[in-house]
């Protein structure tokens, strides 16, 4: 196993999660005295894992059909444009 990958996208991904809408909306719920937190736990874990197999699904596809460097580019290109409208909007 590749450990400093795997440390790397953990760390990407525990840090990109904190705060977000995801973990408010499990806080939320989870608010919810009448309802376990280990359901909630449960849901909110099976819904990330999902996601995430998409993601990786769907960047094994793109990485047939384009280039490594061009997806590079334009991942890099498109969180510059997240960055820059966030920073318009607010």
């Amino acid at each position: 196993m590749e450990w400093k990958v795997f440390a790397t996208v953990f760390a990407t991904v525990f840090v990109a999660e904190l705060g977000d809408k995801t973990q408010l909306a499990t806080l939320l719920f989870a608010s919810d005295r009448g309802v376990s937190p280990w359901l909630i736990f449960a849901g909110a874990s099976v819904a990330l894992i999902l996601a995430s197999a998409l993601g990786v699904l769907g960047g094994q596809w793109l990485s047939q059909v384009v280039n490594e460097k061009t997806l590079k580019l334009i991942a890099g290109i498109g969180f510059i444009l997240m960055g820059a409208w966030t920073l318009i909007r607010g």
